[in-house]
């Protein structure tokens, strides 16, 4: 056919889209039901309805986005919350926490990592021997802690094989519980200080954070593992956090961690939590580095070798983190 004998029957109009149009109007989710996430594994959230004690499994809605949910979070979630098997919630809204226990993989890395939100105490676990303690870890820990108002707690386990009192007497000089306990200990004691609280447990691989949580909750719910002989590590047993009920209060199992770096907390965040030092470092001056000749510290005269043991350690994790 010729282009001149075209006429208007011959021209195909195209149809107008038929989708809905773009709004930037969100919904409210006001009728939403809010739980509290009580474990997190491989995509699926364990929430539980505190007012009726029905646990729902959910999953993160993509409007959440990036937006990490992590156990302790306080959620809302729509869909179904019957709590029947098979059944699939949606989580909405993640609400505004409190505090957060975060880590990143290294002192150079840019990663941080959530582990727990919402927590009252936190139980650094440490073994007197098998693995070996370390300052470096506890000193970590407890800068996270004191930086996000959690009160701190220190659990030595394994207290059959070796005497940790000299280990602990680096942090008599701070307000830090500690306990101690062996396999045949009383829990009695320990269970006190977990009383009323949600308690989130940190530990290196093999220090028998499990073992604890079986021994307080009156069950195998958490599998165990030894100490590799030849590493000095523990063997990775649990895979994921969770939360778990004790007669009044709440406790979080965590996997064991190799390495707890602090690149995420700044400068004065990490000086704050040696409060030893705080009189002493009044006095040094402006923009003082803590690790120069006019440091007023190097001469402070109330410093005993304790302290001058914490003083090598807050030198150095501020090293590290100014060379992150």
């Amino acid at each position: 056919m010729a282009r001149h004998d075209l006429d208007e029957d011959d021209v195909r109009i195209r149809p107008k889209p038929r989708s809905r149009p773009r709004t930037k109007d969100r919904p409210s989710y006001s009728d939403a039901t809010v739980a509290r996430v009580v474990a997190v594994d491989r995509g699926r959230t364990t929430c539980l309805i505190e007012e009726s004690g029905l646990t729902i499994t959910a999953m993160k809605s993509r409007e959440l986005g990036k937006k990490s949910v992590v156990v302790g979070d306080i959620v809302s979630i729509v869909g179904d919350v019957s709590g029947n098997e098979g059944t699939l919630a949606r989580i909405v809204i993640v609400h505004p926490r409190k505090n957060v226990l975060t880590r990143t993989v290294d002192d150079v890395a840019e990663f941080e990592r959530m582990i727990v939100s919402n927590v009252d105490q936190l139980a650094i676990v440490i073994a007197a021997a098998d693995p070996e303690p370390r300052h470096g870890f506890v000193d970590r820990a407890l800068v996270v802690a004191y930086d996000q108002s959690i009160q701190p707690l220190i659990i030595v386990t394994k207290c059959d094989l070796a005497d940790p009192t000299e280990f602990l007497a680096m942090y008599a000089d701070l307000a830090v519980r500690s306990i101690r306990i062996d396999r045949s200990a009383d829990l009695a004691p320990l269970q006190e200080l977990l009383d009323g609280k949600r308690t989130v447990l940190l530990g290196h691989s093999g220090v028998g954070k499990s073992t604890l949580v079986n021994a307080l909750t009156g069950s195998q719910s958490r599998a165990t593992g030894d100490v590799n002989v030849t590493t000095g590590r523990g063997r990775h047993t649990s895979s994921s956090a969770v939360a778990l009920e004790l007669a009044h209060g709440w406790i979080i199992d965590t996997p064991g961690v190799r390495s707890f770096g602090l690149a995420h907390i700044e400068r004065d965040r990490v000086i704050g939590a040696f409060a030893e030092f705080k009189e002493a470092i009044e006095h040094c001056p402006r923009n003082c580095s803590h690790d120069e000749a006019e440091c007023a510290l190097n001469n402070w005269p109330t410093l005993s070798s304790t302290a001058q043991a914490r003083l090598e350690n807050l030198r150095r994790l501020l090293s590290e983190i100014s060379t992150r």
